[in-house]
């Protein structure tokens, strides 16, 4: 069976990827259709590095197969076997398409009789051609940077194009102190993935240009590609303008109501603790920057909500709290940010304005 080729198609058609790769490597960086179910497991793999070091390349795949054999062999066998069958448009890799993904490949077909194919190049070729896609979307197409205060709703803008790049949603992290959601952040390699992945399917349905949030280069532990994060300093912006008090809503809304569910809804018992801690915590990052006197102001604000909500669960009381922080903290910061941006400003205006213009903007 050849080969296949890391391509536009295997990602336009979420192609099921079995990743023979160990757990640790696994747990670095993959793909998003991607299932671990690797040839060694991490003990084996330090095994057989340790020897193919110590011995040379034959003896440590000697050791392999003394490790991979028997029941542990019939088991892996049977969970390949049991993926290729539920997908067989799949296929399967290893690191560098090598030894491991072709051993998979021939077990499956001697032991099992599926011919499934593998990734020439393995894990390393197919990311090296997502790096090329972000990089060759940063030389073809344009992009339109979309700004404003804290709580403006710039995410909701976003959801309203169809050729909006969510950084945030790929990162699952909504980018400020406060950003951190529920759920963990995928690796720093899955999210350079989800936006290299998006940039392909988006292209393929024919966009060439790009809206997509002004951030920072981390997105809580993710970091934008660096030509993206340098590209994005001098793209053409909009700016998106709300009031305060829309503001605070749309922030009592996705950081206290929604996170607060998301908590629960993942830990029942503990879940509320969890998104308490989480917010002292986001609030308590910003110490050094609010003042002692501010910070101990805002805490008491905060802790008098959050006993009020874990009571009753009414809400009503973050929005103080909220308030001040957009009044004393976030606003001064955007203010200065808007006016030096202000040589790279398309247009400003409220949401259905600002959705308006970008879904008739031409580059």
């Amino acid at each position: 069976m050849a080969d296949l080729q890391p391509s536009r198609a295997l990602f336009l058609a979420d192609t099921p990827m079995l990743d023979a790769r160990a757990p640790v490597e696994f747990g670095k960086g993959a793909f998003p259709t991607a299932v671990n179910l690797p040839l060694m497991n991490d003990s084996e793999r330090h095994q057989v590095g340790l020897r193919y070091k110590e011995q040379g390349q034959q003896s440590a795949i000697e050791l392999g197969h003394q490790l991979v054999s028997g029941s542990v062999k019939e088991e892996r066998i049977a969970a390949w076997a049991e993926f290729a069958r539920a997908h067989p448009e799949g296929c399967l890799y290893c690191f560098r398409g090598g030894l491991r993904s072709q051993i998979t490949q021939q077990w499956l077909k001697s032991e099992a009789g599926i011919a499934y194919p593998r990734v020439a190049g393995g894990y390393k070729a197919l990311r090296h051609f997502l790096m090329e896609a972000i990089d060759q979307a940063l030389a073809d197409c344009a992009f339109v940077v979309v700004g404003g205060m804290t709580g403006c709703g710039k995410t909701d803008v976003l959801l309203q194009l169809d050729n909006a790049l969510d950084l945030e949603a790929y990162a699952n992290h909504r980018g400020s102190s406060f950003g951190k959601r529920a759920s963990p952040q995928p690796a720093p390699i899955d999210f350079e993935h989800r936006l290299a992945i998006a940039l392909i399917k988006l292209q393929a349905q024919g966009h060439q240009w790009f809206a997509l949030e002004d951030e920072s280069r981390l997105i809580g532990a993710c970091a934008l590609p660096l030509a993206l994060h340098q590209r994005m300093q001098s793209l053409p912006m909009v700016w998106l303008e709300d009031s305060r008090e829309g503001r605070v809503e749309r922030i009592l809304r996705d950081y206290v109501s929604g996170l607060s569910e998301e908590y629960v809804a993942l830990d029942p018992r503990h879940g509320f603790e969890r998104y308490r801690a989480h917010l002292l915590a986001a609030l308590g990052k910003l110490v050094k920057r609010l003042g002692d006197q501010r910070y101990r102001r805002l805490l008491q604000m905060m802790e008098t909500a959050l006993a009020r909500q874990e009571k009753d669960g009414v809400v009503d009381l973050h929005r103080a709290w909220i308030d001040a922080l957009l009044a004393e903290y976030y606003d001064p910061i955007y203010a200065f940010q808007r006016e030096s941006k202000r040589s790279r400003l398309l247009f400003a205006g409220q949401q259905t304005e600002v959705v308006s213009f970008l879904r008739q903007y031409r580059p």
